[in-house]
């Protein structure tokens, strides 16, 4: 059974997060490294197999998936709830000399995408789904995802999952949501990734192990279906 929970517990940690997310960027650059995330690579793999070219990010960090992505030849829309993370994406892109296939913009993932229905060929976004966001929160997010993609668009995303070591340590904020050193995260079981998957075809869940923990994560490959 998922749980649910008011959105206002959410509401309150994700404000804060905000803040906390706003000061490691700028205190700690390149804080989760500058090479390609496992998922990024693999999403890649994906994405050179279909031929596309246009794809949303959400949640781009400091820009080292987003940055893998434009210089291989992937135009990518990048939504994030911090400034100074789109800020450093946009520097570093200049730099790179592919500012021209990185558009970025400050958005809540809890309101509407400001895209049109079936613009984008897939998603991608690594931890996203599991900062504090509620399930009821998710489960817009997913369908925001499956209106903005092209009917069989993927989307692809990671989440810490219930095997991970920072799971049911720290403070909890309801659901299966704990801050552990000023960190909120929504840890995942696969009953979760099931039901957030309305509207979608399951290709897999993957999982792999990330960071010097290590983190216990989830890659979820989803395939939008015109079926409900």
């Amino acid at each position: 059974m998922i749980e649910k929970h008011d959105a206002n517990t959410s509401k309150d940690a994700l404000n804060a997060q905000q803040i906390h997310w706003e000061k490691m960027f700028s205190e700690k650059a390149d804080m989760f490294g500058v090479s390609p995330s496992y998922a990024a690579c693999r999403a890649m793999e994906l994405f050179k197999r279909k031929n596309w070219t246009r794809i949303l990010e959400l949640g781009g960090g400091q820009g080292r998936d987003t940055l893998f992505f434009a210089q291989e030849g992937i135009r990518v829309n990048v939504l994030d709830y911090s400034k100074k993370g789109l800020k450093i994406i946009r520097e570093k892109a200049q730099m790179l000399g592919v500012s021209q296939s990185v558009t970025t913009l400050q958005h809540d993932i809890r309101k509407r995408f400001p895209f049109e229905d079936e613009y984008f060929d897939g998603c991608f976004s690594h931890m996203l789904y599991c900062m504090a966001l509620t399930t009821i929160e998710l489960e817009f997010l997913s369908q925001e995802i499956r209106r903005v993609l092209k009917p069989g668009g993927f989307n692809i995303y990671t989440v810490r999952n219930v095997n991970d070591i920072h799971y049911q340590t720290g403070t909890h904020h309801g659901e299966d949501v704990w801050e552990v050193g000023g960190f909120v995260v929504h840890f995942f079981n696969r009953e979760k990734v099931e039901h957030l998957a309305k509207g979608y075809d399951i290709i897999s869940i993957e999982e792999f192990e990330e960071g010097d923990l290590p983190r216990k994560l989830f890659l979820v490959i989803l395939r939008k279906h015109n079926r409900f």
